[in-house]
């Protein structure tokens, strides 16, 4: 083994860092020989050394003062595990600009600031990897980036947020209220206690902005994705679905179609023997189309503490290997192309409609008409009994685009017996 010695730091000590701080000490001996060097954990940052950690670390290796890391000279390679933007940011520039090698699982700040950060470490010549961003364990950076990269990719679409995932199959498997599971949810740490990132879909829109670029090799903006959460979902959508043989998932959604880029977050009924149909509780899956490889899914735990910290371990795996045979192997943005992001008004796909109607003769003759008159026709319906002077009716569209389907429901929503549309939800075949 070479006596070159690498040090490593972690910026944060929560549920990652500790993570990838329990994998560094219980494999330091495989990864110093994978590695032929001796891998040194030096510097831990957290913000409150005072409070009880379930792993403990010697108090020469923890700091709170930012800078212990930052700019000591001997530190070769920082973990960041703090996540968001502020001040984590700002961390990571100082550490490029200090030319030390960055290893992060933050998926917002790369969805956000990927380019200007990927820059800099170009600029610096040090590493920027970001593996754990995206799946958790589940190697799809990588996979998209090198394994998959002779193929056109045409599609990526995947459940790429676990708490979602969990409160839906709870929903689904156990007839649970969204509100029930919610609180479940954070009682077992699957949720934070202010869950709108994952449960409006804004977690997941920073993973396909991710997913999308390096797959379609062209920049995504945040803004530019369709959004939609989860917390609208009734149990009655989860019943009809299962009669229409669906089950509905929020899915992460890129395509790119006659060379725009299709990027939607949304709950998406898909039928019940497509493969992420059966991706249940925490779990993550994502399946990629690609032009010469065909279909892949790749399925793992997207997020905790070990498999997040196994995707940051193996990253700092492949610094070292750079940096001992200096080679230029940095995985960097791929986006060497400036692609049209698709209107939402102009995707086309199938749809499920639920519909509150007064019982009464020519409703559905009336619905169908104006469904008619724009372009939408109708697969299949569904119309069950009276709740309290009401009907629901369900509908399941052809294909059609977007904006067709919502100039329908805008003038279906002004006959006077139609009380309300109940629910949307875009069909994946």
């Amino acid at each position: 083994m070479d006596d070159s010695e690498i040090k490593v730091a972690i910026l944060g000590l929560g549920t990652v860092g500790s993570g990838v701080a329990k994998i560094l000490l219980k494999n330091s001996y495989n990864i110093s020989q994978k590695v032929n060097n001796t891998v040194k954990l030096v510097k831990v940052l957290d913000k409150d050394l005072t409070r009880e950690r379930e792993l403990n670390l010697p108090a020469d290796v923890m700091t709170d003062n930012p800078d212990d890391v930052l700019l000591d000279p001997e530190i070769d390679i920082i973990v960041e595990t703090i996540g968001g933007i502020n001040p984590t940011k700002e961390f990571v520039i100082k550490a490029l600009k200090a030319k030390k090698h960055v290893v992060t699982a933050n998926k917002e700040m790369v969805a956000k600031y990927g380019n200007e950060l990927f820059k800099l470490a170009d600029k610096n010549e040090v590493d920027f990897y970001f593996e754990a961003s995206v799946g958790g364990g589940i190697p799809i950076i990588r996979s998209l980036k090198e394994s998959l990269t002779a193929n056109q990719i045409q599609e990526v679409m995947g459940i790429v947020n676990g708490t979602t995932n969990y409160i839906l199959t709870k929903m689904i498997q156990e007839g649970v209220k969204f509100d029930n599971v919610l609180a479940e949810a954070q009682q077992k740490g699957y949720a934070e206690p202010d869950p709108t990132s994952d449960i409006e879909g804004y977690d997941s829109a920073y993973k396909l902005s991710i997913l999308s670029a390096i797959a379609f090799g062209s920049s995504v903006n945040i803004d530019d994705i369709h959004l939609e959460g989860i917390s609208d979902i009734r149990q009655e959508d989860i019943t009809y679905a299962k009669e229409l043989g669906y089950v509905i998932k929020l899915l992460a959604i890129g395509k790119e179609v006659d060379e725009e880029i299709e990027v939607r977050v949304h709950p998406t009924m898909i039928p019940d023997d497509h493969p992420l149909a059966a991706v249940n509780d925490a779990f993550n899956a994502i399946f990629v189309k690609g032009d010469a490889v065909g279909e892949l899914m790749y399925y793992g735990q997207g997020a905790g503490s070990m498999p997040t910290g196994s995707a940051i371990v193996a990253d700092l795996i492949d610094v070292i290997r750079n940096i001992n045979y200096k080679t230029n192997n940095r995985i960097s943005c791929s986006c060497y192309e400036d692609k049209d992001v698709k209107s939402m008004s102009d995707i086309i796909s199938k749809y499920y409609i639920r519909l509150e109607v007064i019982d009464e003769p020519g409703v559905l003759s009336s619905v169908s008409g104006i469904f008619g008159d724009n372009n939408v026709s109708i697969e299949s319906v569904i119309q069950k009994g009276k709740v309290d002077d009401t009907v629901p009716l369900v509908l399941v569209t052809h294909q059609v685009t977007e904006g067709d389907i919502q100039t329908a429901l805008k003038e279906i929503k002004e006959l006077d017996r139609v009380n309300e549309i109940g629910s949307l939800f875009r069909v994946e075949d």
